[in-house]
């Protein structure tokens, strides 16, 4: 007998290697996987803005009917056919990284392929109706799927590892920014970084950006920045876009979080009520702000956030807090949609708008600790809004400056709003998961019930 065990041994070690290996080939093909649908949802979203810009040109008044009808069948069709794709996305991997521990089996609603073919239609379609959304958080939450789906196929148990990386691997092929999304994984999806798991997360990170850098070229995000300080009188900029982007970002989140979670207390539930008219009403909003302003507050504002970055081009006055609310109402309306992109060219906005407390320090230089101090006001990330900024513009110069801005606008932060964005919205996503149990089990007792010989 004992020596049957010792010629099984070469065997099981054998097996266990085989093992290894089908697990990293499961998560290098992920994330190259990752990487590719990355860049194929990021130029549809670019289709989907530029038609829109184009039909606004030659209908002026086309947002006013289009983006209100847009909302509404954008949440209709989220809630009918596509349940746990509206928001962001990043909340609902949040919340799938908690459910998997006690309910593997509830995270088809949050991950799956139906929510990769429902987040990626509903964001085109968001976009083409000129929502204030971002593609980043929706490609979280594709990512975190196609990763499963993945992890499915080459049968690796281990989820929480593979939701983790997936959605690393989603910011950092989105914005071609890898060590952000190193960061953003450790910062944010996972507040307990595994250290087995750690290398096999950074190197499927770093194959989406190849992924991404294969298919669309060495690009920059809004493209090479020189700004810089020039002395220590200009550190009052930080202070400033340190403390009114911690401020504004505090209370985005906390209306955020109060439009989405207590939406039923106001007008005595009739909002709750009626969640399709609801977003129509956000959109014509949206729609009115939009064609007011000429148009800037639409989309992801990507364009708007460049010109102020390079200087290249005119950006009216007010363009940050009305893209601020542009973005709450898209985010509050309940479709599918991000607001990374959004929250950073609003940002960009607010610290150009700032510049008149501090005139001595260049508008580029303002936009640029504008869109960190806001960012990081709103997520509550500051390594990963530091970072991603930084990798987003390439200006090294900016290191100390940014990170500063980034910590005192948390700092602000979570004084207005204590608890993290994120977080905040992902415990509705469990909260949901957990009714949807309740609600089975007292079907089933009902049916028990029912299945009974009556007693009378």
């Amino acid at each position: 007998m004992a020596k049957d065990l010792r010629r099984l041994r070469p065997l099981i070690s054998r097996w266990k290697t085989l093992g290894h290996w089908r697990s990293q080939v499961v998560f290098w093909g992920g994330g190259l996987l990752v990487g590719v649908v990355a860049v194929f949802v990021a130029m549809i979203c670019d289709k989907a803005l530029e038609a829109f810009r184009i039909g606004r040109e030659h209908y002026r008044w086309l947002p006013l009917i289009l983006t209100p009808l847009g909302f509404a069948l954008s949440a209709f069709t989220a809630r009918r056919w596509f349940g746990g794709t509206q928001g962001s996305g990043i909340p609902q991997v949040i919340a799938a990284s908690e459910i998997v521990r006690h309910h593997p089996n509830a995270l088809d609603r949050l991950v799956s392929l139906r929510i990769v073919i429902g987040k990626t239609l509903l964001l085109f379609f968001g976009l083409l109706c000129g929502a204030s959304i971002g593609r980043e958080g929706p490609t979280v939450q594709i990512g975190a799927s196609l990763m499963r789906v993945a992890g499915k196929v080459g049968r690796i148990g281990n989820e929480s590892a593979l939701l983790l990386a997936g959605g690393a691997a989603g910011v950092a092929a989105a914005f071609n920014t890898p060590l952000a999304g190193i960061v953003f994984a450790i910062e944010e999806l996972g507040k307990s970084f595994e250290q087995r798991t750690s290398g096999t997360v950074i190197f499927t990170v770093m194959l989406a950006g190849i992924a991404s850098l294969g298919l669309l070229g060495d690009y920059t995000y809004f493209g090479r920045n020189t700004t810089h300080i020039m002395g220590w009188q200009d550190a009052v900029a930080v202070l400033v876009c340190g403390i009114g982007g911690g401020l504004i970002g505090g209370g985005f989140s906390r209306a955020l979080v109060f439009g989405t979670r207590r939406l039923g207390s106001v007008f005595g539930g009739a909002l709750a009520k009626r969640p399709v008219m609801f977003a129509g009403l956000c959109g014509l909003l949206v729609a009115i702000i939009g064609v007011t302003t000429g148009g800037t507050i639409f989309g992801t504002g990507y364009t708007e956030a460049k010109s102020l970055l390079t200087g290249g081009g005119h950006i009216p006055h007010g363009y940050g807090p009305l893209k601020v609310l542009g973005t709450l109402l898209s985010c509050v309306s309940g479709i599918p949609g991000g607001l990374f992109a959004p929250s950073l060219a609003a940002g960009a906005g607010l610290g150009a708008d700032m510049q008149m407390f501090v005139p001595m320090v260049p508008v580029v230089t303002m936009a640029l600790l504008g869109m960190v101090g806001y960012f990081s006001g709103v997520v509550q990330s500051p390594l990963t809004s530091f970072v991603i900024v930084l990798e987003m513009t390439n200006d090294h110069d900016m290191v100390i400056p940014l990170m500063a801005t980034s910590l005192l606008a948390y700092g602000v932060s979570k004084l207005v709003c204590p608890r993290p964005l994120y977080h905040s919205l992902s415990q509705g996503f469990v909260r949901q998961e957990r009714i949807l149990r309740g609600e089975k089990s007292q079907d089933s007792d009902v049916r028990d019930e029912s299945s009974r010989p009556s007693t009378k």
